[in-house]
């Protein structure tokens, strides 16, 4: 990267094309640097981001002031700090977080040491390691687009690095570089439908990583924000004619089944039933199951998130599903990545009907100070209902009627709830959404001794009009309550946000629908426009995660199905890819030897003059300068307009190939613009002079 060139004078530093060819590059090359950087910025510590760009910006600074780089020991004092901080960040300096950071920082820091063209190939290289660093935190549409961004960036700087002589456009160096990727596309897309299948490195668990979604544990008020974020968690399409599903108040989608309470918060319910158990006995379906397929949003939970009911194993990409005592699927390994499942479910069902005593007593059990207010109410209704064999049925139904009745409003934005949340919702307050109504209706049956318990998950979806997917987000997290209701019922789905707003239920109605995607907006017309534009961008992202981050060993089996070859296995995917191998490297053979044939553009024009100039009478060496052929010309018919006309024509190719000499201009011709001006010089005249000589 380093060239031996004369430092430039104040004026040339004022513009880019006055800088010199060692300064440009390094330019270039932090610019593209700091692009490749950006994505990994929301991942990054923040003082590691600041200090990468401050580093980033002072080698720029230094690079077009022409001033020298720091020394060894303030880049050893640099590293100590750049490791310092990692540990103080990650406790460690090993794991994909903590690698990441380093691998960023060094990226950084060797631009700092950066003298000459093998301290460039170490930054290419480096480049491209944090390119690939990148899909290890998103792998969405746009992550993959900034990345063949920075990779056409890191190319062209690496082909202009292997140019060596005079100061070559960047644009022709990006032209080479566009070239290079559109002769590899064909087999790396082959490399990628055929290649075995195995599980990408970004599949791998990150304890570190950001989780979104819900939680195995709940404290009334923690949802809020969660309710409010129009995120995807999945999408879904139905195995039915025209992809219809159930109606919207049968899609409840089961996460978390909360049943141990402290009096505060709700945390997950232990399994009562043995591993080897039979799980499945105690349940009557009704009709033919629902299938659809489902794909996850990397969550770093085990969740599966199944329409309820479902008892048969979901068919994974990887890993196996099991389900737990309460009917919640679970993966053997976290969903760290977009993820495709294939189930089956029954929306008409009964379950728990052989449900034993502990699992019993433990979903009645409530801390003895626990709202004490719900408690007395809820015994007067008790009283009220009196011995009748249905008692548990009619509360139920009273306390729904309460819910109906009684002035409760639904809300995203009911206040802090502190204490006794239970007795705070249904005499005070009486305002919250799915979590406090249902924690506070499972609170009022166990006051009764009912067996009661919260199921969490989502509830409803909305349809894309593009591609036809069903559409689940995190505004549709959900709370729900299930009830005990005897060995003929077992247990029952009870959802008391329903009896306070029936639109949330049955027809997935949404609070914050004015303030959509971060934009307030009030007109219909232009909350229609956004709808349309989210639903395009989210088929596009959809179609990216179904064909590329979704292609697993099943699709490429069922491709060479369509291709005719009978149950088709692994080694077929060899035999294709080894032709395909074979028959690449014989077409980059073919194309090598045709490149052995066509030499550097410039060489080929300089060498259509000295053949013309042949024709001319005036001859030359295959190793004649541009101003060698000038000065030819010149002695042949000195003090023609002829010559002049030759010699500026030659002096602009000469300073085209060799840069810009200290104090002028930088040269303002194009070699397709010289190639033009060839053919408007006076041959016939010259070939006329030198004739008379």
């Amino acid at each position: 990267m380093a060239h031996n060139l004369s430092p430039p004078s104040a004026a040339m530093r004022s513009t880019w094309p006055s800088l010199p060819r060692e300064a440009r590059d390094t330019v270039f090359l932090l610019v593209v640097v700091a692009w490749v950087l950006l994505p990994l910025a929301a991942s990054l510590p923040i003082w590691a981001t600041a200090l990468a760009y401050t580093l980033l910006l002072w080698r720029g600074v230094l690079a077009v002031r022409q001033k020298p780089l720091p020394g060894r020991w303030v880049l050893v004092a640099l590293l100590a700090c750049v490791v310092g901080a990692t540990v103080a960040s990650y406790k460690t300096i090993v794991g994909s977080e903590a690698g990441v950071t380093l691998i960023s920082m060094l990226l950084a820091l060797k631009t700092m040491e950066m003298r000459a063209r093998r301290d460039a190939m170490v930054v290419f290289f480096l480049g491209f390691f944090a390119l690939l660093a990148n899909f290890l935190h998103s792998q969405s549409l746009l992550t993959a687009l900034a990345i063949a961004i920075g990779l056409v960036g890191l190319l062209t700087a690496l082909v202009n690095a292997h140019m060596p002589v005079g100061q070559p456009s960047l644009k022709y160096a990006a032209g080479l570089s566009l070239k290079m990727i559109a002769i590899g596309a064909p087999l790396t897309l082959a490399l990628f439908v055929l290649f075995p299948r195995m599980a990408p490195l970004w599949g791998v668990p990150n304890p570190n990583a950001g989780k979104t979604g819900l939680s195995d544990e709940m404290t009334v008020g923690n949802m809020a924000s969660l309710a409010q974020d129009e995120g995807i968690a999945f999408r879904v399409r139905f195995d039915t004619p025209g992809n219809q599903p159930p109606p919207s108040n049968q899609l409840y989608w089961r996460g978390p089944v909360l049943a141990d309470f402290d009096g505060t918060t709700w945390r997950a319910t232990p399994s009562f039933r043995a591993t080897d158990d039979k799980l499945f006995d105690d349940i009557v379906t009704t009709g033919e199951p629902l299938r659809y397929e489902l794909t996850l949003e990397p969550h770093q939970k085990p969740w599966l998130l199944a329409l309820d009911l479902t008892r048969t194993p979901p068919v994974l990409p990887r890993g196996r599903a099991y389900s737990t005592g309460d009917l919640q699927w679970l993966s053997n390994r976290p969903i760290a990545e977009v993820t495709r499942i294939a189930m089956q479910s029954h929306t008409s069902y009964r379950f728990g009907m052989q449900a034993g005593n502990r699992e019993l007593s433990f979903n009645r059990r409530l801390p003895a100070t626990s709202n004490p207010r719900t408690r007395a109410w809820v015994q007067q209704l008790v009283a009220d209902i009196g011995d009748a064999p249905n008692r548990d049925q009619q509360l139920v139904q009273r306390l729904l009627a309460q819910l109906r009745t009684g002035g409760y409003t639904y809300t995203l934005d009911p206040g802090i709830y502190n204490g006794q949340a239970a007795d705070l919702f249904w005499f005070d307050r009486k305002e919250g959404f799915c979590e406090h109504i249902s924690a506070a209706f499972v609170v009022a049956l166990r006051s009764a001794g009912v067996p009661a318990r919260i199921v969490t998950g989502y509830q409803g979806g909305e349809r894309n009009s593009v591609d036809g997917y069903w559409t689940v987000r995190q505004a549709d997290a959900h709370a729900w309550a299930e009830v005990w209701l005897g060995e003929q019922e077992g247990w029952v789905r009870v959802d008391p946000t329903g009896a306070v707003s029936p639109g949330r239920v049955g027809a997935a109605q949404r609070l914050n629908i004015s303030n959509f995607m971060g934009i307030s907006v009030n007109s219909p017309t232009a909350i229609s426009g956004l709808q349309r534009m989210r639903a395009v961008w989210e088929a596009v992202n959809n179609s990216w995660n179904q064909w590329v981050l979704n292609y697993t060993q099943r699709e490429q089996m069922d491709l060479l199905g369509s291709l005719g070859l009978q149950s088709p296995n692994w080694m077929d995917l060899v035999r294709i890819l080894g032709v395909l191998v074979m028959a690449s490297a014989l077409i980059a053979a073919a194309a090598l030897q045709y490149q052995r044939r066509h030499t550097d553009p410039w060489l080929a024009l300089i060498a259509q003059v000295r053949k013309r100039l042949a024709k001319a009478g005036i001859a030359s060496s295959d190793s004649s300068t541009p101003r060698n052929l000038a000065n030819a010309i010149r002695h042949r018919i000195p003090d023609s307009p002829e010559a002049r006309a030759f010699a500026k024509w030659l002096q602009a190719m000469e300073q085209l190939r060799y840069a810009t000499p200290a104090g002028k201009a930088a040269p303002q011709h194009s070699l397709a613009a010289l190639r033009k001006q060839l053919r408007q010089l006076p041959w016939s005249s010259l070939a006329t002079q030198a004739n008379k000589v």
